[in-house]
């Protein structure tokens, strides 16, 4: 069976373009393939600096992940710091990428020139080691992202090849896959962009933990168009086209058969926020009743890392010998 990894970032809450776009793909694709889920709370050290704030986020974004339907006993969903091998592969794999590669990262560059007149931490640069570290410990085959992470898996991939090339066959090489296409959910306020956690104002990000009143009024403040027409064109109605597939992804519907149903914008916008609380409802519920039960919800945990350790120290251990280090006994 195909191993597929994907993983996430403790940082900020799940919005619903993350659960649209990403997240109930991994739920959907978790009967279809040997899938590992990461939570990687290591690299989440480069944009963190407030003490306790790490786990908290990691604890709320394991509930997420159960709440919206991930199995414990399919998906290997497993919290990074608690799998001593990301770190130990990581310095191999350093040692194994050059300065040169690294430098020519583009969220490297990205980020760093954002950050200019702040401190840019050195994990920002040695980032893609870790992220190796983290692709193939687990032997994974595929690697679903998006455009802006296909030159993460690039140079996973060229680490690979050279560590084979130079210590013998290690590490399966793996595969930058597109994910199956998730819903593109674009920001109520700006629908010609990304809805995203790392914006600062958020009145147009829809979180899953939002309130169904909170979720209502983004609705009605949402950005429509001049006219009054209701329909889905992307190039032409960037507004109401983005209510309309939020709707449609909501219900499991077409965003054309949606807007048929429709004459008036404050229609569209109540139904829009309506099946969207409804979607949630389940997942808020039971995402409340893991917190409530701290017990229950490490156990969940520990049953992934307990899996995912088991691959990782068999790959690490299997990168040492083929380098060739002094054994134990």
């Amino acid at each position: 069976m195909t191993r597929v990894l994907s993983c996430i970032q403790p940082t900020g809450e799940v919005h619903l373009g993350n659960y649209l776009g990403a997240l109930r793909n991994w739920v959907d694709g978790q009967d279809k393939a040997d899938v590992f889920h990461g939570i990687v709370d290591l690299h989440a050290l480069t944009v963190t600096e407030e003490p306790g704030l790490i786990g908290a986020n990691t604890l709320q974004l394991a509930a997420m992940l159960f709440a919206i339907g991930l199995n414990p006993d399919v998906a290997t969903v497993f919290v990074q710091s608690h799998i001593a091998e990301h770190s130990q592969l990581s310095w191999i794999m350093e040692c194994t990428v050059s300065f040169g590669e690294l430098s020519r990262m583009t969220q490297f560059k990205d980020k760093s020139a954002k950050r200019e007149a702040e401190f840019v931490s050195a994990g920002l640069f040695t980032y893609p080691a870790l992220q190796a570290a983290d692709i193939l410990l687990y032997d994974a085959d595929e690697v679903p992202v998006g455009d802006d992470q296909r030159q993460h898996v690039e140079i996973t991939r060229d680490i690979a090849i050279r560590f084979n090339h130079r210590f013998g066959e290690t590490f399966v090489i793996p595969k930058a896959v597109t994910p199956s296409n998730g819903a593109r959910v674009m920001d109520l306020q700006n629908p010609t962009a990304k809805m995203s956690k790392s914006e600062d104002d958020d009145a147009g990000v829809i979180y899953l933990l939002d309130s169904p009143a909170t979720i209502e009024k983004k609705f009605k403040r949402a950005v429509t168009d001049s006219d009054s027409e209701v329909a889905y064109d992307r190039q032409r109605k960037p507004g109401v086209s983005n209510l309309l597939e939020i709707l449609a992804a909501s219900t499991l519907i077409s965003p054309q058969l949606a807007a048929a149903k429709f004459s008036r914008y404050d229609d569209l916008k109540t139904a829009s926020a309506d099946a969207v609380v409804a979607m949630l409802e389940p997942i808020q519920r039971r995402y409340g009743e893991l917190l409530k039960d701290k017990g229950e919800l490490m156990r969940l945990i520990h049953k992934g890392n307990s899996r995912a350790q088991v691959v990782a120290a068999k790959t690490l251990s299997r990168a040492q010998n083929a380098i060739g280090f002094l054994g134990k006994d």
